[in-house]
């Protein structure tokens, strides 16, 4: 292997290894994230190493790509001529550049794992959860030093390589004492609850389809159960609705499975070691539960409320919106609350891209869903005739059909869907079909 195309690899994991750590930035050129630059390595190898080889062909799922990445650059250029001030046009900018990089590495990464095939897919879906896991342990460590000494983990491990200051998210006080919400590497206790939905929903099927003997059958059935537990730790209600409507999906082809002893020994496991943590501080759990479930506090106001602005921008706006990345200056000058966000992804399509752009989010979903099924009935044929590769695939199409409808449920109230790491979602759904499909016809 020559030592680009090596080099371009190792970027490529790197940055789908990294897409979670939010919290890994610097504030140059207003923000930028190690992904960020990983990413930009990334497409300068990429285009160096075509262009040495004068190699300009790709797949259909490439083409079908770059359709995408021109159809929403055309709108967010359009609602460019929305923006009214100098503070608009700094978070339009702003947004342009991280749209830019995450669709382009979609584009191109798309063209290297058709390129490289099944077994380099596989490397990416492992690195990809891996990266979800580790920002897990983070969070487990951050709490538990939390818990124990009150300190700050990110202070110790992540300021003297950032320079910023980050720190566990504290929900508030019971008693006083400190309820915390580990965020990990995210930076929002809810977006590590949302991302831990999709390695949850995409390892389930499969650890349900491994064979009695199988040496992978515990150590999954055990980092189930720690994804789990941290799910919960985050108490974010965002993500327990992705995590229940992803369910609802797998109940449709698992149902008996889910109620099997393989499932159902350790559940019980992760409840016997949840009511040991509860019964030791029964008021202090059950007051945190408490306002969790409450439908009537400001947090949850606020989630319904932004949906008031759509009719408001669309009768202004209605087909462009306000222009990329612009909620916060609209809604500052509305409330006067600086650098919030819409916190509903569809809110924020709607308002920032008018209908124009809601259209073309739900065709690019669409085609999403579209992919899948193509990857289920592959699945269901080779099951058909009795293929070996049938116990692979078929677990994994609807692994990540239930987390791709976890994902958009748990946007409903939550804004995930414009960062990283669902590009990366996005890139293992589009060319799944293309490389089952080439690994077939190798046979």
């Amino acid at each position: 292997m020559k030592p680009r195309a090596g080099a371009t690899e190792y970027l490529f994991f790197a940055t789908v290894f990294t897409v979670t750590f939010a919290k890994v930035h610097w504030a140059i050129v207003g923000d930028l994230s190690l992904s960020d630059v990983l990413t930009a390595l990334f497409l300068v190898a990429f285009a160096v190493r075509r262009l040495e080889r004068w190699d300009g062909r790709f797949a259909r799922p490439v083409a079908v790509a770059f359709a995408f990445f021109i159809a929403f650059l055309l709108v967010y250029l359009v609602g460019f001529f929305n923006l009214g001030t100098t503070e608009a046009l700094d978070q339009w900018a702003k947004g342009m550049v991280k749209f830019l990089l995450h669709f382009l590495f979609l584009v191109c990464a798309t063209a290297l794992v058709v390129r490289r095939g099944e077994r380099f897919y596989w490397q990416t879906l492992w690195t990809f959860l891996a990266g979800i896991v580790a920002n897990a342990v983070y969070g487990l460590l951050q709490l538990a030093v939390a818990v124990a000494t009150g300190g700050n983990l990110d202070a110790t491990v992540l300021s003297p390589l950032t320079g910023g200051a980050s720190q566990i998210n504290i929900y508030g006080a019971v008693a006083g004492e400190s309820v915390y919400r580990p965020n990990a590497l995210t930076g929002d206790p809810n977006h590590l609850g949302i991302e831990l939905t999709i390695p949850l929903l995409v390892l389930l099927p499969m650890y349900l389809r491994l064979g009695r003997g199988s040496r992978w059958r515990t150590p999954t059935m055990l980092l189930l159960a720690f994804l789990l537990v941290m799910e919960l730790a985050t108490l974010s209600r965002s993500g327990l609705l992705g995590l229940g409507c992803g369910l609802l999906v797998l109940a449709v082809p698992y149902r008996r499975h889910l109620v099997s002893r393989r499932v159902l020994l350790p559940m019980a496991g992760v409840a016997v070691l949840l009511l040991a943590i509860a019964s030791r501080r029964q008021h202090f759990f059950e007051t945190v539960f408490r306002s969790r479930v409450q439908t009537g506090a400001n947090g949850t106001s606020t989630h319904l409320a932004v949906y008031d602005f759509i009719p408001q921008i669309l009768h202004s706006h209605p087909l462009f919106g306000l222009g990329l990345n612009n909620f916060s200056v609209y809604y500052e000058f509305v409330t006067g609350r600086t650098n919030f966000g819409p916190h509903s992804f569809y809110v924020a399509v709607i308002v920032e891209t008018g209908l124009v752009g809601a259209a073309l989010f739900a065709l690019f979903c669409g085609y999403l869903f579209r992919r899948l099924q193509l990857v289920r009935a592959l699945g269901r044929g080779l099951q058909a005739v009795c293929h070996p590769l049938a116990a692979r695939i078929r677990p994994l199409a609807w692994g990540l059909t239930a987390a791709l409808v976890s994902t958009l449920a748990a946007n409903t109230f939550y804004l995930t869907m414009s960062f990283y790491y669902f590009f990366v979602f996005a890139l293992l759904i589009v060319v799944a079909p293309a490389v089952f499909t080439q690994r077939l016809q190798t046979r």
